[in-house]
């Protein structure tokens, strides 16, 4: 029964070398020998703007705002500024995002 134990430690202790040289393999940039992607040209992803607006009370935008970063959506800060619209007590904040299409 030790014997079971020394085999099972020696196994985990080999595995945690592993990780740590793997990790630091990582964080040096070395290759890992991962292919490259060659995508057709039609086939790349782009990136392309998306836009969002919010458009409501100060209360109303400003809430959104603060829900969207809470589910990690979008900082508070990549927002514009809250900017008035043609009606009064209203309000607008535009969110622009790049996002990749294929």
């Amino acid at each position: 029964m030790g014997d079971d134990y020394n085999d099972d430690t020696s196994t985990i202790v080999e595995y945690q070398n592993f990780v740590q040289f793997k990790r630091q393999q990582y964080l040096r940039g070395e290759n890992f020998n991962t292919p490259t992607l060659n995508f057709p040209e039609n086939l790349s992803p782009k990136r392309e703007p998306l836009k969002h607006l919010l458009i409501g009370s100060p209360k109303a935008v400003t809430s959104t705002i603060h829900r969207l970063h809470l589910v990690g959506y979008a900082s508070t800060g990549d927002w514009s500024p809250l900017l008035p619209t043609a009606n009064p007590d209203e309000v607008m904040s535009i969110l622009i995002r790049q996002i990749l299409i294929q």
